[in-house]
């Protein structure tokens, strides 16, 4: 009867003449607990009989749900998905085709879309060629598209090699192969050639070939494709075609890792190996000196850098292969910056590096020349300041007012945060409070909330309930607030022994002016204060659900009642 009752309400409200998307969703989800709920009940008893009647009529009721959904409102991709997931959770591969067919046609202009619809086919349905046949039609849409020939070089890989293991089984049973027709062709990646070759007609960059190449890689029986690629496209042109993108100088250097590396042997000695693998390294920084030098851009500093600080994070147990490493990353970042090419964003990595090493003098003095180049960066200035504070300098209170001094107002709260709570550890209360005063004056106004919160924070600890009032009372003169700003006074007051309700009652209709049109749960709160404390007035909530009711907007009526209800029942 209770299934009966929510499933008729949910019906009714999809049967109105203005549909509402929300109505639907409620009944999808509805449907599909109900069958989660099913499901778990049949294994509990193991009761295996009547699906027919029950789940398969409720799947075709959601099925039809989720098609008059996604046929009133087109343009909501993540509706079409939730159904794609629905078919494929309950294994509905015929209705799932169809949700396919129908959303490649309105959505023809996603190529993400057409990857993941081929991908099912291939995977699910093991039906390469239906899974051809839409990466075709998707290149018809999209001919330019990099992955989707990404994804179309890997299936044809991957039809290939699933072949191969086809063919092999077979031969192993001694089975007779006449009936089978396996295509010397396709059994060696000729389709995946073919994809390949028409996709560098329309595509061009290193960054294409690239992961073309890796795709390859995945696959033991693609080492002419790889030659291919590499020699028409690839390293062995790189001069002529691609000298001026930083990708195709990184995949240089990192080939040097896998070249003419040691075949383990029983006698490979620990320290043959880690000479070896130094000298791989050394062999790839080579390659990036070089491409630094012919390309010197940020881009290509940084690739080098990621390289560098990859090979130092590796574990290894030689300390002096780890020495190595760190001497040669703290050496590309030195001549990264002395080149003012270093991004700002792998300063923080330096410094790090450099502080971990001890060595603090150098991370003093690549802080500064941090804020010396990007001088109005919040970012930089925090980097230094964090030094500073972390390596207990006098010049700490100097750095923060030239960082004030140099960024613009907006945008330095990181800044005021980080000056006051490391004044709060540091300087007397007088000159703290004197800071927060500053900082309310000196941030934006949305900024300036977030000052206030902490303040008002900060007082409590410091100075006691009595002077937290006093800054609080001051505080509300200027807008805007927050929220939390309130509830914090609130939650100071509730600590108190002597916890007064003509104070909270204050406190919450002074929020109430700011919020009570936005937050059911403000007013909720007010109610059960004036039920529960010891000197509340019941006989207010009546007026106090009557002003709710007035100020709060939309939908929010509808819930502030529902919870309210609930908080009369003793549920809430």
């Amino acid at each position: 009867r209770a299934v009966l009752r929510k499933a008729s309400a949910l019906e009714y409200k999809i049967q109105r003449r203005a549909l509402r998307k929300e109505d639907f969703i409620n009944y999808i989800q509805y449907e599909i607990n109900l069958l989660e709920l099913i499901k778990k009940r049949r294994a509990r008893i193991g009761y295996s009989f009547k699906k027919e009647e029950i789940e398969h009529s409720i799947l075709h009721r959601v099925h039809s749900l989720f098609n008059r959904a996604t046929g009133k409102w087109k343009d909501d991709v993540q509706l079409w998905l939730s159904h794609v997931a629905f078919c494929k959770q309950w294994n509905a591969k015929h209705q799932l085709s169809k949700v396919f067919s129908t959303l490649l046609a309105i959505h023809s202009n996603k190529p993400a879309l057409w990857i993941m619809a081929a991908k099912w086919e291939m995977e699910t349905r093991l039906s390469s060629e239906s899974a051809r046949h839409l990466f075709l039609r998707a290149l018809r849409f999209h001919p330019e598209c990099p992955k989707l020939y990404q994804e179309y070089f890997r299936m044809e890989l991957m039809n290939a090699e699933k072949q191969r293991k086809e063919k092999k089984e077979f031969e192993k049973a001694k089975m007779d192969l006449g009936e089978f027709n396996y295509s010397e062709e396709i059994l060696n990646g000729e389709m995946a050639r073919i994809v390949y070759r028409d996709a560098t007609q329309k595509i061009k960059g290193v960054e294409f070939q690239l992961a073309v190449l890796s795709i390859a890689k995945l696959f033991d029986f693609t080492q002419d494709l790889q030659k291919e690629i590499l020699e028409k496209h690839g390293v062995f042109s790189l001069q002529a075609n691609y000298a001026d993108d930083p990708l195709t100088w990184d995949h240089m250097a990192r080939r040097e890792l896998d070249l003419g590396s040691l075949q383990p042997t029983e006698h490979t000695t620990k320290q043959r190996k880690v000479a070896e693998m130094a000298r791989r390294e050394e062999r790839c920084c080579a390659v990036f000196d070089e491409a630094v030098g012919a390309l010197p851009t940020e881009d290509m500093w940084k690739c080098y850098i990621t390289f560098c600080l990859e090979r130092y994070n590796r574990k290894t147990n030689s300390g002096e292969l780890k020495q190595k490493r760190l001497e040669r990353t703290l050496s590309v970042f030195n001549k990264a910056h002395e080149s003012n090419l270093l991004p700002e964003a792998l300063y923080k990595q330096w410094l790090q590096l450099l502080l971990e090493s001890s060595l603090s003098e150098k991370a003093v003095e690549v802080a500064e020349a941090a804020t010396r180049r990007f001088s109005v960066s919040v970012d930089a200035w925090q980097m230094r300041l964090q030094v500073l504070i972390r390596l207990k300098r006098e010049d700490v209170t100097q750095c923060f007012e030239e960082a004030i001094k140099h960024v613009k107002s907006k945008g330095t709260l990181a800044l005021w945060t980080l000056w006051v709570e490391w004044s709060e550890g540091t300087n007397s209360k007088e000159d703290t409070e004197a800071l927060y005063q500053r900082s309310l004056r000196a941030t934006t106004p949305a900024e300036s909330v977030t000052m206030k919160e902490m303040y008002l924070d900060w007082t409590y600890r410091s100075g006691g309930y009595k002077k937290v009032k006093k800054v609080f009372t001051s505080l509300c003169e200027n807008r805007p607030f927050s929220l939390d700003f309130f509830r914090k006074m609130i939650q100071i007051e509730k600590e108190q022994e002597s916890c007064k309700m003509l104070h909270l009652r204050e406190y919450y209709e002074r929020a109430l002016r700011e919020f009570g049109s936005t937050d059911t749960d403000l007013w909720l709160d007010y109610v059960k204060e004036e039920l529960s404390h010891p000197q509340g007035k019941p006989e207010n909530c009546g007026s106090i659900h009557w002003r709710a009711m007035k100020m709060l907007q939309g939908d929010l009526v509808e819930d502030f009642v529902s919870k309210y209800t609930l908080l009369q029942t003793g549920h809430l």
